[in-house]
């Protein structure tokens, strides 16, 4: 295959420069792997970002959107309306958390973040709460690229150049990671739930009657698999309780099974007001995204003459006929296959593969929740990222396609892998890490 002209594209979240004199091409995808231009296939350790479970070419999601391209190519849902887009947020209603049934349909996780912000917004007007116009985020969080996700994000380079367009009613919790307490760590840490506690103090801060919403990842991906302490999670349910604080959570990465439950909500046992989605609820086929809110949040806005517009937020394409078509088979083979389960399954063959790499060299420590993990290398001194980059190099020359933050290396592998193909991921990785300087 001849390299195509690589000038034009500029590339998301990307050393561009350093791509285009090293490109890493793949021409296929098939299972739980994609297919390099030389023909060699590469296990698809992140499950594409995070967003294919089901692997790649599932022929059910491939026949539904074939299908619904030749039927409905596109529809607004601007004052109309099309079956699928109805059906496919009745089925998320089922499997969300109880008691929340009300489903906001955007294009991706930046796009429902910045949604989920504004509905929590429009909430607190609706009740004669107007002054409720704060948001606090949490240290190392990611809750995508839009000005509501990197104001309540905390990944500093997210914020660096962009800080000026930052909302400016924004405040942070520290993040939960202390390797003093924590390094390897087998899926919630003991220690860390009264972190939790800092939101009392922003609360005295800032005064609750200023403050509309708490956003968190349950499970905070894209930093390093960063695992919630036991009992955190349910403190900071209880405070915003107390305080009459909305509790987002962002199940973007978490979100349909990667935790072994529909959300992380269930998995945990904490259900927050409104739950954030994206990625995998469509394998990553079709960009869809989302947000789920509890029904009293919709109805506060229900009000005012029949015939007027109640919020005034949406997007050309939210709830496309595409996605839908691809969110419904999706979900149809979760539910058909057992695949939730099955991940629940595999987490446990994770865990225990992943944490016989403590003694391998420049590892720091190991993080497991759910199926997905990170392995943490020492960086090389001066040299930051530098065994991260070396990491993939090897791996892809293995068979791996890893992902890797800085030092980090994170793996959260399709729910139909097999145990072996999990194991040999790990063994190779195993041989990975002896190679690197």
């Amino acid at each position: 295959m001849n390299t195509p002209d690589l000038s034009a594209f500029w590339m998301p979240f990307t050393a561009n420069r350093y791509f285009k004199s090293h490109p890493t091409m793949v021409t296929g995808g098939q299972g739980a792997y994609f297919i390099l231009p030389d023909g060699r296939r590469v296990y698809d350790c992140l499950s594409g970002l995070w967003c294919t479970p089901l692997g790649h070419g599932r022929p059910e999601i491939v026949a539904a959107v074939r299908a619904q391209v030749g039927e409905l190519d596109f529809a607004p849902t601007f004052q109309v309306g099309h079956p699928k887009v109805f059906e496919l947020a009745a089925r998320i209603a089922r499997w969300a958390p109880a008691g929340l049934n009300r489903v906001f349909f955007t294009n991706s996780g930046s796009e429902a973040v910045d949604s989920a912000l504004k509905i929590a917004l429009a909430y607190h007007h609706a009740r004669g709460e107007a002054g409720r116009v704060r948001i606090i985020g949490r240290e190392r969080a990611y809750h995508g690229v839009g000005i509501g996700g990197i104001s309540a994000g905390g990944i500093a380079a997210n914020r660096r150049v962009f800080g000026a367009l930052s909302a400016p009613f924004v405040d942070h919790l520290p993040h939960t990671y202390d390797p003093a307490h924590m390094r390897f760590s087998r899926g919630q840490p003991v220690w860390g739930a009264h972190l939790a506690d800092t939101l009392e103090r922003l609360v005295a801060l800032h005064d609750a009657s200023t403050i509309a919403a708490v956003i968190v990842e349950p499970m905070q991906g894209s930093t390093g698999v960063i695992v919630p302490p036991v009992g955190y999670l349910e403190r900071l349910r209880e405070i915003c309780t107390r305080h009459g604080i909305l509790l987002i959570f962002d199940e973007v990465i978490t979100g349909f099974g990667r935790l072994g439950a529909p959300f992380a909500a269930q998995r945990v046992g904490v259900t927050p007001d409104i739950v954030v989605f994206a990625k995998a609820v469509t394998n990553g086929v079709v960009p869809l995204g989302g947000m789920i809110a509890r029904q009293d949040i919709y109805e506060a806005l229900m009000r005012g003459p029949e015939q007027t517009i109640e919020l005034f937020h949406g997007y050309t394409y939210s709830g496309h006929p595409l996605a839908c078509a691809a969110g419904l088979a999706t979900l149809e083979v979760l539910e058909k296959e057992g695949l939730i389960g099955r991940a629940a399954q595999l987490s446990q063959v994770l865990e225990d593969a992943v944490h016989s790499l403590r003694e391998e060299p420049h590892v720091s420590d190991i993080r497991n929740f759910g199926l997905a993990a990170a392995v943490e290398l020492g960086p090389r001194e001066g040299q930051p990222g530098a065994r991260g980059r070396e990491a993939f190099a090897r791996g892809l020359e293995a068979g791996l396609l890893l992902r890797f933050t800085a030092d980090t290396i994170a793996v959260a592998p399709p729910f139909i892998s097999t145990e072996e193909e999990i194991r040999d991921m790990v063994e190779t990785l195993r041989g990975v890490l002896r190679r690197i300087v």
